[in-house]
């Protein structure tokens, strides 16, 4: 148990806890933590993005690896200090566009990119008032999830890679979140 669990994938971890009490106990120590952190950095699948202010590189993560960059071209039209990473998830990013503030969903590795933005004003990214993250629901759907506060209300959207739509979730209905008095984390800085 002590050679295998470690080497499973965090989400099989996750799922790994629920099969009885001696495992949940295990995978919730901290050496199995240490353990596992180790195992996974260990893979030459790790890699790394660096975004200067006219380049952008993929680096190989690893002891072993020498520093090989890769420099990729920006599947979007700004230079690539005007990139903000919002989120990211499995090496999927939610990036956003300083000068239009349209996000887009960006796979760096094998440069695809999807505009999320439409429209209905879905998808633009306010600095402050927004909060963006990425998940995978349970039928394992990539979404891309928008909190957005205006003067007294809050609305959330939910935008599936599936079905390349958004959907309004209802979400905090109490007013008191609706105030100047409770600010967003952006996940980045972006002064």
């Amino acid at each position: 148990m002590s050679e295998i669990l470690p080497r499973l994938p965090a989400k099989c971890v996750g799922r790994a806890k629920k099969v009885c009490k001696e495992w949940l106990s295990c995978i919730s120590s901290k050496e199995f933590v240490m353990m596992h952190c180790r195992h996974m950095c260990k893979g030459s699948r790790q890699k790394i993005l660096s975004i200067g202010q006219e380049s952008c590189f993929i680096s190989s993560t690893g002891v072993d690896l020498v520093d090989e960059k890769t420099m990729i071209t920006l599947p979007f039209h700004v230079r690539p200090s005007d990139v903000w990473i919002l989120s990211s998830l499995n090496g999927l990013l939610c990036v956003c566009l300083r000068n239009t503030f349209e996000m887009l969903i960006w796979n760096p590795l094998i440069r695809s990119c999807i505009n999320i933005s439409d429209s209905k004003s879905y998808g633009f990214f306010k600095i402050y008032s927004n909060a963006v993250g990425l998940y995978i629901d349970s039928s394992n759907d990539y979404r891309v999830l928008h909190i957005k506060r205006g003067r007294f209300t809050v609305d959330v959207m939910a935008y599936s890679r599936r079905t390349s739509h958004w959907k309004r979730i209802p979400f905090l209905q109490k007013r008191h979140y609706h105030t100047n008095g409770y600010v967003w984390s952006g996940g980045g800085d972006f002064l």
